[in-house]
């Protein structure tokens, strides 16, 4: 792999993980103990590629001041800002000027996925392709990009989210480019490789294959998604170097626990948050400095920094955000979200929907 380049797509905005976004991009999200971008690195690494260029936009400083060199991770980091949006193709182009390798890994920011990264290489070199894309089976792919495919593995139609999909296949957010290629894509406005760059190639006769993953999958871009992540690649079940020992849960520095509560499921307990005696906290994520009161029930949900559960409170599939401040005995559930520093009173509030 020394002759390939990695670029990561890191510019968006994170809309859809509000109000966790508000407060750090979506790339930088405390994911099973880290930054979600440090597994995705680490794993890039792991497969012997160097170079890593991040594509930035939004809170562009954040990375860099970070990762820095990349050394820690076993990689040498670029960052290249986006002045303005330039879509997924612009963004790919606009970090062309330092890449130098004849075939270069393009990821989505926002994907976990396991695929073997030598093999996707290998399939990309075998057909000669001018891109490679990386598929994944899913049982509804109406929410994505389908994909349709030979039986050699040629594509043979792409299909930005059909309401009628052909097919199981969908783009897995990551693609092997050869380098001409990203030279081609035009400079100077916004470019989407979905629906212009990957359409055009199949028109001009390029050579555009499939690459199966048959490995872990999921794309970040919701709340249940972040939450269901984060415990997969603290239980081990999503492989990620950058989890030293998988297990039920994960306690960072200076988390407490008393004895009588319940941390299961791949749930993280952030530096100094507090789970106090009875509570159960189950699959979810809390924060640095979080606090779950005495008798909570915290499933499938995440609690922002320095936010407070109350005593009694429960919730399910719930987004708190940071410094939220919630009484005792309330019930959220089925996506309510609490933005940061919000009061909500004892007793007599029940969310059920989006809130």
């Amino acid at each position: 792999m020394a002759d390939v380049e990695a670029v990561i797509l890191v510019g968006g905005l994170g809309t859809r993980l509000r109000p966790l976004t508000l407060s750090a991009p979506k790339p930088m999200l405390p994911t099973a103990g880290v930054p979600f971008l440090t597994h995705l690195i680490a794993r890039i690494a792991a497969a012997g590629i160097e170079h890593v260029v991040l594509g930035t936009s939004y809170r562009a400083e954040v990375f860099e001041q970070h990762f820095g060199d990349g050394s820690a991770l076993g990689a040498r980091l670029d960052y290249i800002v986006e002045a303005e949006a330039l879509g997924t193709g612009g963004g790919i182009r606009n970090v062309a000027p330092v890449l130098g390798a004849d075939t270069i890994l393009v990821f989505n920011g926002d994907n976990l996925i396991g695929v073997d990264l030598l093999a996707m290489v290998e399939t990309h070199r075998r057909a000669q392709a001018d891109v490679t894309l990386c598929l994944q089976r899913v049982p509804d792919p109406r929410a994505f990009g389908c994909v349709s495919t030979d039986e050699a593995g040629r594509v043979t139609a792409f299909l930005e989210k059909d309401p009628n999909p052909v097919t199981d296949q969908i783009n897995a957010g990551l693609y092997a480019f050869r380098r001409e290629v990203i030279d081609s894509i035009p400079t100077g406005r916004p470019v989407s490789v979905e629906r212009e760059t990957f359409p055009g190639l199949l028109a001009a006769g390029a050579t555009v294959v499939g690459h199966l993953n048959t490995g872990y999958w999921r794309d970040f871009g919701t709340p249940a998604d972040f939450v269901t992540g984060s415990a997969d690649l603290v239980r081990g079940i999503a492989p990620s170097p950058a989890v030293a020992v998988p297990g039920e849960q994960l306690l960072l520095a200076g988390a407490r626990v008393a004895p009588s509560a319940d941390v299961r499921g791949g749930s993280t307990v952030g530096r100094g948050a507090v789970v106090e005696a009875g509570a159960l906290v189950d699959g979810s994520v809390l924060f640095d400095g979080a606090r779950v009161a005495e008798g909570a029930v915290v499933v499938r949900s995440a609690v922002g920094a320095d936010a407070v559960v109350g005593p009694g409170t429960v919730l399910e599939d719930v987004v708190v955000g940071d410094r939220a401040r919630l009484g005792a005995r309330l019930e959220l559930r089925g996506g309510a979200r609490v933005w940061p520093d919000v009061t909500l009173p004892d007793g007599s509030i029940r969310f059920s929907t989006d809130a």
